[in-house]
This record gives C-alpha cells, structure tokens and sequence, in this order.
C-alpha cells in the first residue's frame, strides 16, 4: 500500500518549508508595511505555491504529472527570486541579503530540478 502523504517524507518538501519560513521572517521585518498587501503578499503566496506544487504532484498517478508539478514549483521559486529582485531594486533589502537568499533558492532549485529529471529518468524505462 502507498504511503499517505509521501511528499512530508521528500528533502525538497522540508526544504521548502524552511525557506518558507526564512522568506517570510525576511519579508516582515524588511519590507514597509506599505507592501503588505502588494510585495509582501506576493513573495509568501509564490513561497506557499512551490510547497502546494510538490504536495499536490506528489499524489498524482505517474511520475510523469508529478514532473509537471515539479515544474510548477520550479516557476514559482523563480517568483519568489523576481520578488527578491525587486526588493534589492526598491532598497528594502541589502545586497548580502539578496545573496543570501538567492543562494538558497538556487540550492532548492537544483534539489527541485533534480528530483524532476530523476521522475522523467523512472517514467522513461
């Protein structure tokens, strides 16, 4: 029998709760409260997507749909670099900041790209 909830068991999944939770203390202590509703937002909902994505790929039928929500995840970390740029842009966040946390998107997506080519790999043989 399948495992329920598998996607709790996945690095990537953990990962990117743990980068959700950076992303989110970041935005609140650095971005004006004029951006809550606008940047702010923005940034946590493309942070929560790259989560949704893996949890709801996971439960799908072949490794192949579950690739497809890989990717989701994947555009929606790219979100969440653009957020990151504009914040750098408005001043809102230092340069070694920006650094920091791109470094760590640029990890989470290399887990997240890996993780997909090695479904597409198993749903090719």
């Amino acid at each position: 029998m399948a495992q329920k909830f598998r996607f709790r068991n996945f690095q990537v999944y953990k990962d990117a709760l743990q980068f959700r939770i950076r992303i989110k203390k970041l935005a609140y202590k650095y971005f004006p409260s004029e951006e809550k509703y606008l940047l702010v937002d923005q940034i946590v909902r493309a942070t929560n997507s790259i989560i949704l994505a893996i949890a709801e790929g996971a439960d799908r039928s072949t490794d192949k749909d579950f690739a497809l929500f890989l990717n989701r995840a994947h555009t929606s970390l790219c979100e969440v670099v653009s957020c990151l740029d504009i914040a750098l842009s408005d001043k809102y966040i230092s340069i070694s900041i920006h650094e920091a946390y791109l470094e760590e998107a640029r990890s989470l997506s290399d887990q997240i790209t890996a993780f997909r080519r090695k479904l597409l790999i198993d749903s090719s043989r």
